[in-house]
Order: C-alpha cells, then sequence, then structure tokens
C-alpha cells in the first residue's frame, strides 16, 4: 500500500515500484475490462450513426443494459445491489465504456458519479437503501442539478431557493437548473438549493415524480447529441424533509467532493476514445494510397501518429497512478477505524489536486488527437461519414464540464498554496533549500546515467525545482493577492500538470519496461516536449514578476534545471514510436 500524500509528488522522490499502472490489473480488473470492450464492441460502435441522430431511447436502452451486466454499480457497495469494487475498477469501468461514443459515455459519467455519488458519500442510511439498489441496477437513472443561468463555476450563487413548509413536512423549491445530462430520462434528481436566507447551498433527492418539477426541452448540442441534456425548473415542488441530502448549508462542500471523483472519472472517461481515434487514424493511413504509397510512410503523418501514441500512454499512466493512490488511501483510512463512507470521501479530497491535473491534461489532449485524427484523414476528416468528425465534436465538452479547464488549472495550484499554508505539505522548506542552491556554485561533476531511466527521474527532479522556484517567489512577492494573478497561476499550473505527467509516464516505463522499447521512447519523448513547455511557462512567469538581479538569478537557475546532459534524438524517438504502431495497426 501506498501512503503517499496528495499534492506530495512535487517534493517527494517516489520509486517505481510504489505507482499503478494498467500493467498491474489484477485478473478481475481484465475480465471487467473484457467485459465492458466488448459490449461496446457489439452495442455501441456499430449504432455509431444513430448515436449521431439524437436517438435518445438507443443511450436509454444501452444504460439500462449496462445496468443488467452491473457496470452501473462497480462503485456501490454489495449491500446496496452493487459490485463493491475498488477505485481502479471503477476507473477501468469508466474507461472501457466510455470509449465507443460521447452521448453514452456522458450518460454512464453522469449516472455512475455525480448522480449516483452524492447519496453514497452523502446519504443516510435510509436514503441509500431506498435509492442506492435502483441506482446501481439500472432499474433508475439519476441526474445531477447544479448549474444555473448565472451559476456556473460559482456553484454557490445559485438563485434557487428552498423554504420549509408551515406544517414542517417538506421543503418548497423554486428555481431553475439548466445543462442537466440525463434530464429526459432520469427518475431521481440530485438538486441544490439555499434554504431561505443560507450562506451556502444544500442538496436535496429529488424523484421525477414530484409535483412542481417540469422539464424544457431537449437542447441542440455541438457534441454529444444523443447525451439527454435538458433544463429543469422547480416550481413550487415540494420535497419531503427526510430526503434533504447530508446537513444543511453543506451543499457546496458534496458538490465540490462529487466533482473531484467526476473530475479524474473524466479523465478516465476519455482514456479509451483517446485510443480508437488514434487506431481508426492508424488503419486509415495504412490503407490511404497517395503517390503509390501508404501515407503511413510519411513522416509527417507518423509524427502525428507518434505523439497521438505517446499522449494515450501517458494519459493512462497518470490516471491510473492518482486512482491506486486514492484506493490506499481510502483502504489506510478504513484500516484505522474511518467508515467506508467517511473514507471514500477523504481519500478522494485528499487527492483533488492530482484530479485536476488528469481533467485538464487529459481532455486537452484528446481534443489534439481527435484534431489531429480529423488531419489525417484529410478532406475524408471532415465528412459525417468518418468516424473523426464526431470523436472531433464529442470530445470537445471535456474541457468544460466538470469545472472549465482554467477553473481546473486555477484550482490545481490553489489547492497545493492551501496545503502548504494548512501545514498539511512542507513546500517552503524545499523552496527556501532552491533558493539557496541557485546563490551556489553548480557542481561540475559527471552525474552516473547508467540506470534506466535515471537521467529522465534526475531531470524530472529539476523540473520540480522549477515550480518550487516560480511559485515560491510569485508567493512571496503577492502573498494573500497570489490569487488575483491568474496569468501566473495559469503558467504554474501548466508547470505543475506537465511534471506529475511526465513522471507519471517515466515510472511507468522503468517499472514494466526496458531499456530501447517503444514505451521508453514515448516516456522519453512525452519529457522532452513537457521540458519545452516548462521552460516556456516559466519564463513567461518569471518576467511577470522578477526584476533585476533576482530575474536573471531565476532565469540562470531555469536553464540550469531544464538542461540535459545529453539531449534526445526527437526525430529518431518519433520513427521509432510510429514505426512499431503502423506495423501493429493500432494502439
Amino acid at each position: 500500500m501506498n501512503n503517499t500524500k496528495g499534492g506530495e509528488f512535487l517534493i517527494k522522490e517516489l520509486e517505481a515500484q510504489e505507482i499503478f499502472s494498467i500493467e498491474d490489473f489484477s485478473d478481475e480488473q481484465k475480465m471487467l475490462s473484457d467485459s465492458a470492450q466488448e459490449f461496446v464492441d457489439r452495442e455501441v460502435v456499430p449504432n455509431s450513426e444513430r448515436f449521431e441522430h439524437k436517438d435518445y431511447a438507443l443511450t436509454e436502452a444501452s444504460m439500462r443494459k449496462l445496468g443488467e451486466m452491473g457496470l452501473l454499480g462497480v462503485a456501490v457497495p454489495e449491500e446496496y445491489g452493487g459490485m463493491g469494487m475498488g477505485f481502479v475498477s471503477t476507473m477501468l469501468a469508466c474507461d472501457k465504456v466510455s470509449g465507443g461514443n460521447g452521448s453514452l459515455a456522458t450518460a454512464y459519467g453522469a449516472h455512475t458519479g455525480i448522480g449516483t455519488l452524492p447519496i453514497l458519500l452523502y446519504g443516510t442510511e435510509e436514503q441509500k437503501q431506498k435509492y442506492l439498489p435502483d441506482l446501481a441496477t439500472g432499474n433508475k437513472f439519476g441526474a445531477y442539478c447544479l448549474t444555473e443561468p448565472d451559476a456556473g463555476s460559482d456553484a454557490n450563487s445559485g438563485k434557487t431557493r428552498a423554504k420549509l413548509s408551515e406544517d414542517g413536512k417538506h421543503y418548497i423549491i423554486n428555481g431553475q437548473k439548466m445543462w442537466i445530462s440525463n434530464a429526459g430520462f432520469a427518475e431521481i434528481f440530485i438538486v441544490f438549493a439555499k434554504i431561505e436566507d443560507d450562506k451556502n447551498i444544500t442538496g436535496f433527492i429529488v424523484e421525477r415524480s414530484t409535483e412542481g418539477l417540469s422539464f424544457g426541452e431537449e437542447e441542440n448540442k455541438l457534441g454529444i447529441r444523443s447525451s439527454s441534456t435538458r433544463q429543469v425548473f422547480f416550481n413550487d415542488m415540494k420535497v419531503p424533509v427526510e430526503n434533504l441530502l447530508g446537513e444543511r448549508n453543506n451543499g457546496f462542500k458534496i458538490a465540490l467532493n462529487a466533482l473531484n471523483v467526476g473530475r479524474i472519472k473524466l479523465a478516465a472517461a476519455n482514456l479509451d476514445g483517446q485510443r480508437r481515434v488514434l487506431s481508426h487514424s492508424i488503419k486509415y493511413a495504412n490503407e490511404r494510397k497517395q503517390f503509390g504509397v501508404s501515407i503511413s510512410s510519411f513522416g509527417a503523418i507518423r509524427k502525428k501518429i507518434a505523439e497521438m501514441a505517446t499522449a494515450v500512454f501517458v494519459s493512462e499512466a497518470g490516471s491510473y497512478r492518482a486512482a491506486k493512490n486514492i484506493e490506499d488511501k481510502i483502504a489506510e483510512l478504513v484500516e484505522g477505524g474511518m467508515s467506508h463512507q467517511l473514507a471514500e470521501l477523504k481519500g478522494v479530497e485528499e487527492f483533488a489536486v492530482e484530479c485536476s491535473i488528469l481533467k485538464v491534461f487529459v481532455s486537452d489532449i484528446t481534443q489534439v488527437a481527435a484534431d489531429e485524427g480529423i488531419q489525417i484523414y484529410g478532406g475524408m476528416g471532415f465528412s459525417a461519414d468518418a468516424p473523426m468528425e464526431a470523436a472531433w465534436r464529442d470530445a470537445r465538452i471535456g474541457r468544460i464540464y466538470e469545472g472549465t479547464n482554467e477553473i481546473n488549472r486555477l484550482l490545481a495550484v490553489g489547492m497545493l498554496i492551501k496545503k502548504a499554508m494548512k501545514g498539511e505539505l512542507d513546500l517552503l522548506s524545499p523552496a527556501m533549500a532552491i533558493s539557496k542552491e541557485l546563490m551556489g556554485i553548480p557542481s561540475f561533476d559527471a552525474p552516473d546515467y547508467s540506470a534506466f531511466m535515471s537521467e529522465e527521474k534526475a531531470l524530472i527532479k529539476n523540473l520540480k525545482k522549477v515550480f518550487l522556484m516560480v511559485a515560491g517567489a510569485a508567493l512571496q512577492k503577492y502573498m494573500t493577492e497570489i490569487e488575483k494573478q491568474q496569468h501566473l497561476l495559469l503558467n504554474a499550473s501548466e508547470i505543475l500538470n506537465q511534471i506529475y505527467m511526465a513522471e507519471s509516464a517515466v515510472l511507468r516505463t522503468e517499472k514494466h519496461f526496458a531499456e530501447g522499447s517503444v514505451e521508453a521512447a514515448m516516456a522519453q519523448l512525452n519529457l522532452y516536449k513537457a521540458v519545452e513547455k516548462i521552460i516556456t511557462s516559466a519564463k513567461e512567469g518569471i518576467v511577470s514578476f522578477a526584476e533585476g538581479d533576482e530575474q536573471r538569478m531565476m532565469l540562470s537557475g531555469l536553464r540550469r534545471f531544464t538542461k540535459y546532459t545529453k539531449h534526445p534524438n526527437v526525430i529518431a524517438l518519433t520513427e521509432k514510436i510510429a514505426a512499431h504502431y503502423v506495423e501493429k495497426g493500432g494502439y
């Protein structure tokens, strides 16, 4: 069991054996993966055209089949009708179910995540007994009603209000919600409203049959076209007092923790989509002939394939690393005497920084993959008759829901700073040590990089110094006003994201693969790209707030900390990766 704390990757050197990846799946997890993938290949992919033509009934029918297979209740304990599997398995189910179609992926994610987890994590025993068995088996579906016309990222500013009835038996709710996934067929709604003049929102469980509940028409969307998305209206809606979820004024906490889970699950939901886009692209490039040869033989196409494959490898590495960290934290808390319900909450909350990192990185890179897929297909990629056009449109929502990527970038750094301020994470001592290191004379001894991945790990250690140097100096300058420096926080977030994902790929490679392998080439190529992005972001940040000798010293430190002893041959790495996957015919 790994007892790593959330955000600690910045100041702790991990051994490869301490991280978890796809190669570590148990036999039970492999069976789960195969079952979900077989379902998608049989029931979902052949019906792609129906999903693109707003066949909401098909989405609902597919969800019911997933319920019959047990795939809606992977995270729900057995006593409530679920499979009671660990966090890694819930990520794996989300990964494999979501790859075939964006509409089904959205319905699945909304139901199993934000539609079910608030009851599992915050519900009373009576509420769990009443609602979870139906949600776990697909007899009923869930939806989550948080967003309003004037309350998006600022969820606590919603205008939906609740007041206690005169007889004290009901809360009477008035207001509206928008962009509610599954609203067309959900039976159970998690609704957030402020009770009278409360400072914070409160959660409620609302059944579809409740008088005063009504719905708008289906939204006409860019992508995920068969995902039911409607406005939801409350007109003197009477909700029994026993359907209050959690505690009064605690709805914001429920919303945040549900979104933390949603963020890492969103990363998982993009993984198989990436794999399928890449495999389609390779297949098309192998079959498409120009100038008498397959276009997969052209360097420009091979570069795209190599970078897309690398992105999948890195996305998998970070996603399952964090998932296992969360699972281990939950187990540690349960062993310490905490209830499983509270342990789940605290386990995910502990790794909220990593959840935001993954949400941003994987949804960004999935959009890039779909865009490159269109480019490889050329004119055919722009046609709705080819799979890339729908993949590109469906991928676009990933950067918006579960909190926009901009919000999540700011959140990741902000949460890290708060951990440091609370004394949960000592970032100050290493930041001060780096300041002293910059004043000292660098060592000119040639390091020993004979061990596999040793230079890459040494470079990642130095990249962490870049983050601590920039973030530490910025925090010292702006103190409590740092939250207003959004440009600077976005730069810091890019550095943070690249470090976590690059380290995940390098450790995955060191643990499971050999020197000279295609996986080693992908880890090295990704690290090279990460270094370049970190240099750009760090330099932009440094010159924005430092001047004179301080600026010169920090820029000198940036050059020192991003320096390779032996520069990788990027074109050779790219060709090695491309050759492997072109010959294989897919990912």
